[in-house]
């Protein structure tokens, strides 16, 4: 059996993996699936060095791009030095933020060193077009890349075109069905439906209902189910809603091939599907992230409002990157998907893929029989 989706790419099943993690990137494409490698985390430089890396551990398999053009990205930030822009951060949050991570015994950055990891985070990761476009440029250059995926708005019509021209498949991330039609009209050959369940940026309506209604508005686009896909099952179940495949994520974190820490992997397998939660308290918009001390500080009375994108980014990049050196398990609170709480014990990606399709295949025979028995 092949879907659209399979057909687009040439690909052997039906799994699309979204990571920050080469490794699990060229992983998922050699077994068969599209890896895509998500971009918001690291500089221009550091991606060209990555692209080239899973062009050489990829073999000839295809593999696809994550990259952020957040709809609402205000274009004024485009031409603000870092130090207008540490500026419109209200004092109060700094403060906050240095109150949680002395709550947890992390020392916070002195003022100097917090100005010098903030303005490099600007400078270098800082969720504008601008960015993302300078990303693009980078993906250009990898022949490899057969995919572009726009998180959060819709791509730019001249990208969409230079890709098809370089020819590369654009595809975005929707989480309401109001968002189809514009980009159907952008001229998109894929859409990922991403439900109230998955982990990283996420809407509020669950893949049960979500998906049937992306379906149906983007035909004859292909669409992938996202939100909480961890076993065979969900592909199958994914399928009868109409998807033409699965966009998994938080699956892979808990890889030997992840970048995931020891500690986070140790929560996340120890986690339920009741301990992740939607806050803005990372980006600025919904993120579903782990229940973790970060998290739940920003649910307390007297903790200020989150900040709109990009600003909230701009506050507290320098706290997670202390709290990434630092590993203090009551504070952790890493973007993970409801479907953590299916995961129980550290695989491998090949793993995870086999297993997959064992299950989606032995799923689809007892449809089959079911079917055949509901028919006698």
């Amino acid at each position: 059996m092949q879907t659209e989706a399979m057909k687009m790419f040439g690909l052997q099943a039906p799994i699309f993996a979204f990571s920050h993690c080469q490794d699990v990137v060229a992983a998922v494409s050699r077994a068969g699936g599209m890896g895509t490698l998500g971009t918001t985390r690291d500089s221009v430089e550091d991606l060209e060095n990555m692209l080239g890396w899973i062009d050489d551990h990829v073999e000839d398999e295809p593999y696809g791009v994550d990259i952020m053009f957040a709809s609402n990205a205000p274009k004024e930030f485009e031409n603000m030095s870092a130090r207008e822009i540490i500026g419109l951060v209200p004092e109060e949050h700094w403060a906050f933020v240095d109150e949680i991570l002395q709550t947890h015994d992390v020392p916070p950055y002195s003022k100097a060193e917090k100005e010098e990891v903030v303005e490099t985070y600007i400078k270098e990761q800082l969720r504008t077009h601008a960015q993302a476009e300078a990303r693009l440029e980078v993906v250009y250059r990898h022949p490899k890349a057969r995919m572009i995926v726009s998180a959060l708005g819709v791509p730019p019509s001249h990208h969409i075109e230079r890709a098809h021209s370089l020819g590369l498949k654009v595809g975005a991330l929707v989480g309401h069905p109001r968002h189809v039609k514009y980009h159907k009209a952008a001229g998109v050959d894929l859409l990922i439906a991403a439900g109230y369940e998955a982990g990283g940026h996420t809407g509020d309506i669950a893949t049960f209902v979500l998906t049937p209604q992306i379906a149906d508005a983007a035909a004859p686009i292909p669409v992938l189910h996202a939100g909480g896909v961890m076993r065979g099952r969900q592909i199958a179940a994914a399928l009868a809603l109409g998807a033409q495949g699965v966009w998994a994520g938080t699956v892979w974190l808990g890889t030997s091939e992840a970048e995931t820490t020891p500690i986070e992997k140790d929560l996340m397998f120890s986690a339920s599907s009741g301990d992740t939660k939607r806050t803005r308290c990372g980006s600025g918009k919904p993120v579903r992230r782990f229940q973790g001390g970060f998290v739940r500080a920003w649910d307390q009375p007297g903790a200020p409002e989150p900040l709109p994108m990009p600003l909230q980014s701009v506050l507290v990049e320098q706290a997670f990157k202390k709290m990434r050196n630092h590993q203090v398990e009551g504070l952790l609170s890493p973007p993970c998907g409801q479907g953590v709480g299916m995961m129980v014990e550290q695989t491998d990606v090949r793993n995870i893929f086999l297993e997959m399709l064992t299950e989606f295949g032995e799923t689809m025979e007892k449809l089959g029989d079911m079917r055949d028995e509901l028919a006698a």
